[in-house]
């Protein structure tokens, strides 16, 4: 087990990383900048966040004035975990979301209601969205000593699903690939520091902060960037109401990106304010580059869909075209 002094770190680090947290954007008009405030002066587009890195080019745009300067009133709505998105999303409480497009399949299974209209965070070459990680104490340094040993995952999601592509890739059969549920990924990282989890699989940044406490890497999703990353995905309704609104948010989340990779150093302050990183990393995290103006391919889609329909999550077939809506890109 790890030291109480560790422990409690550990803990402390968590618990503010995990917190939920955000305010509205600001919506002061930008000299200069040239609005339809008739078609757009009514319109807030509520957005549900959460504390992830994903999110952070949002954060920069709302820093910057961007939204307001495109014309678009914003609002965040700050939630603690995926299914709470997801139910404010399928009340109507938050018009959008950063999510993965296995959400919006189940989403849209029986009727189409919501779209993805961007990537949001995708892996790239030094850059991972998501690690598979050995505790320190199981003596494994690499992926093939993973054969059989069970990877703690919080099943029927994105992190499953990009586990088994992952070491599929890697020439693991089916038989040797082994998973364990540890829904929570705070249990997941405690399990893996204390030993008890051999291996698990981890997001960025947490999965830096696990190699902090001693865990090693032994596989990244950056040489397959077609399984691990996420969307930015709002009801269908409210694209087919206001697209312009969604137009002109696209676009400041365009600059904030090109913004964000030029001088990312720039923006520290809104990792910690926002509290996208761990406090314990903060001085050494690097951020990933983001993407700019694109949506997932339809091989993407399709490879995704089968995954879900051969897990029993789906027995339909859900369309590309209806789910991926790449029109309102800047």
């Amino acid at each position: 087990m790890l030291p109480q002094h560790s422990r409690y770190l550990l803990i402390l680090a968590l618990g503010l990383f995990l917190s939920a947290c955000g305010a509205p954007a600001t919506t002061t008009p930008v000299p200069g900048v040239s609005t339809d405030a008739a078609v757009l002066e009514s319109v807030t587009l509520r957005i549900a966040v959460l504390p992830i890195i994903d999110t952070l080019p949002m954060y920069v745009a709302q820093k910057e004035d961007l939204f307001a300067k495109y014309g678009v009133k914003v609002e965040f709505v700050p939630v603690a975990s995926a299914p709470e998105r997801d139910q404010l999303l399928a009340a109507a409480q938050a018009d959008g979301a950063v999510n993965e497009i296995l959400s919006d399949m189940l989403f849209n299974k029986d009727i189409i209601q919501i779209q993805a209209v961007r990537y949001a965070l995708r892996p790239a070459e030094n850059a991972g969205h998501f690690f598979i990680i050995t505790s320190a104490r199981s003596g494994i340094t690499n992926v093939q000593a993973l054969k059989g040993v069970e990877v703690g995952v919080s099943q029927g999601t994105i992190i499953e699903y990009v586990t088994e592509r992952l070491l599929q890739a890697e020439g693991f059969t089916s038989d040797e690939i082994k998973t364990i549920a540890v829904p929570k990924i705070p249990d997941r990282m405690a399990l893996l520091a204390s030993g008890e989890l051999n291996a698990g699989v981890l997001p960025d940044p947490l999965g830096a902060l696990a190699v902090q406490q001693g865990a090693v890497i032994v596989l990244d999703d950056s040489k397959h960037p077609e399984y691990g990353f996420s969307v930015i995905s709002f009801r269908k309704e409210i694209i087919d109401e206001n697209p312009e609104a969604i137009k002109g948010f696209l676009r400041a989340i365009e600059e904030a990106t090109n913004l964000l990779n030029a001088d990312a150093a720039k923006y520290t302050t809104v990792l910690s304010d926002q509290k996208l990183v761990p406090p314990p990393l903060l001085a050494t995290y690097k951020v990933p580059p983001f993407p700019t103006a694109g949506v997932p391919t339809e091989a993407e889609w399709n490879d995704a869909l089968a995954w879900a329909k051969e897990k029993g999550m789906l027995t339909v077939n859900v369309a590309y075209a209806d789910s991926i809506n790449a029109s309102l890109l800047p």
